[in-house]
């Protein structure tokens, strides 16, 4: 069956359209607090309950129980802090706020506490790290020096160009029980699909009812492909090389933190929420540059046999010249030597050289759709 939502029931934090008109109308009598775009989006994502149990940013006790044992306090899993930072409170706790992006009032919270936060102790044990080049620490050390805990509720959502792809869990477990799919895994991804993703995406797929890529958007870095490239190769993919039915996208807005492990994990719970009862764990889940180990994140599942979701540990897949198709080393006897490794970096030179990947590589139909984009990454 669909999976439960995480911590037994889906939270929904929207205010009624009569409720919204009355606060903004007196929007000027809250003290107002300016967020960040990654803020606004946690906002979105707790009020739709992807982030199901939260209702809101994290207290203190939450908050430390998550760095310390990656549990809320009340036990159960999870393993990155969703917080909120302040510079300096306009406010004192118990008050009501109003959360604004971009002059939008996104949300309405209530300060239930201020408190102040480690920032090394914070980046170390969630990142592993204090290095300033792993862009969760700097982004951990440029904050704010408060924390502000309490439960929000949505009055706006952010700007969405992508919203006809765009599916709340409420609407995900629906399209899941329409297309009859009792068992779901979910896949995450921030690229355009080769042969490599397939391979794994398929391998996951023979155990289960039906395939769920939930692209992540959001934030870019320069090089990485074009969200609009990303949703229309896969669609390409599906229509060619998936039987009808089996797999489905919807895309999801939130902001990637790099921290590897714990942030596999994070991942697995969200689409957990979203229905999957299975989620694959790539090679170097959620890391950059070499701070963790390729399989590390598969490790950190064995901390919760009561996650409620299963993680899938399926190995990267290669093509093999001697086997005459994409295996992987579980499968695959031959040396290295008959290995063609699928470097994304590699994949992307070829095509912004205008160069056609082999096909064991990339499928032909996928190329022509990122070929068709004058320049399918961002600059």
């Amino acid at each position: 069956m669909v999976s439960k939502p995480h911590g037994g029931r889906l939270v929904r934090r929207i205010v009624a359209d009569r409720t919204r008109e009355r606060i903004l109308s007196e929007q000027k009598e809250y003290p107002r607090v300016e967020i960040d775009h990654g803020r606004a989006i946690d906002l979105e994502n707790i009020a739709h309950g992807v982030y199901s149990p939260l209702k809101g940013f994290l207290t203190s006790n939450d908050f430390q129980s998550v760095l310390d044992h990656m549990r809320l306090d009340d036990d159960t899993p999870w393993t990155i802090p969703i917080v909120l930072d302040v510079k300096e409170p306009n406010f004192e706790e118990g008050d009501a706020v109003l959360l604004y992006h971009d002059g939008l009032p996104i949300a309405r919270m209530h300060i239930e506490e201020i408190y102040t936060y480690d920032k090394k102790e914070f980046a170390i044990k969630v990142f592993k790290t204090d290095d300033p080049a792993h862009p969760g620490v700097a982004r951990v050390m440029n904050m704010g020096n408060y924390l502000v805990g309490g439960e929000i509720e949505l009055l706006n959502e952010l700007p969405n160009p992508f919203a006809k792809y765009t599916l709340r869990p409420v609407e995900t477990r629906v399209l899941f029980k329409e297309l009859g799919w009792r068992t779901i895994v979910a896949f995450q991804t921030r690229n355009a699909p080769h042969v490599g993703h397939e391979y794994v995406q398929k391998a996951a797929l023979t155990f289960v009812d039906g395939l769920f890529i939930n692209p992540v958007l959001g934030k870019k870095k320069k090089g990485d492909y074009k969200d609009e490239v990303i949703i229309k190769a896969y669609e390409a993919l599906f229509k060619h090389y998936y039987p009808k039915d089996a797999a489905t996208l919807a895309t999801v807005r939130y902001e990637m933190r790099y921290a590897g492990p714990r942030e596999a994990v994070h991942h697995a719970i969200m689409r957990k929420n979203m229905g999957a009862t299975h989620f694959i764990v790539g090679r170097d889940h959620a890391g950059v540059g070499d701070y963790y180990g390729p399989y590390e994140a598969w490790e950190m599942f064995e901390n919760f046999p009561d996650l409620g979701i299963t993680p899938m540990f399926i190995r990267e897949a290669f093509y093999c010249r001697k086997c005459g198709g994409m295996v992987n080393a579980k499968i695959c006897p031959h040396p290295k030597e008959f290995h063609v490794h699928i470097s994304g970096t590699k994949l992307r030179k070829m095509i912004m050289a205008g160069e056609q990947p082999p096909e064991y590589m990339m499928r032909p139909e996928v190329f022509e759709v990122i070929r068709s984009f004058e320049n399918p990454f961002v600059e």
